[in-house]
């Protein structure tokens, strides 16, 4: 499974600015861990946290689920914005 991409689509749904967003993969050590930063438009911060960080928490919750079905421990994904 490509988490990086079901990352990507997850938060360009939910974007105003979905050319401005990045989604990219950083190698771990540990097998079955993968460590996705996603940056965003400074501007689509607030829409991709959401109130109280419950949409953040849901895109997490989804790409986590993802993960598990695929035999894969932890994802973690990191917001940030540019």
């Amino acid at each position: 499974m490509d988490f990086v991409k079901l990352t990507e689509e997850l938060v360009s749904a939910l974007v105003k600015n979905p050319d401005m967003i990045s989604v990219k993969e950083f190698p771990t050590e540990e097998e079955g861990f993968h460590h996705i930063q996603v940056m965003v438009d400074n501007d689509d911060m607030g829409a991709l946290i959401g109130k109280d960080g419950k949409t953040a928490k849901a895109i997490r919750t989804i790409v986590q689920a993802s993960g598990y079905l695929n035999g894969n421990k932890k994802i973690k994904i990191d917001i940030d914005s540019f």
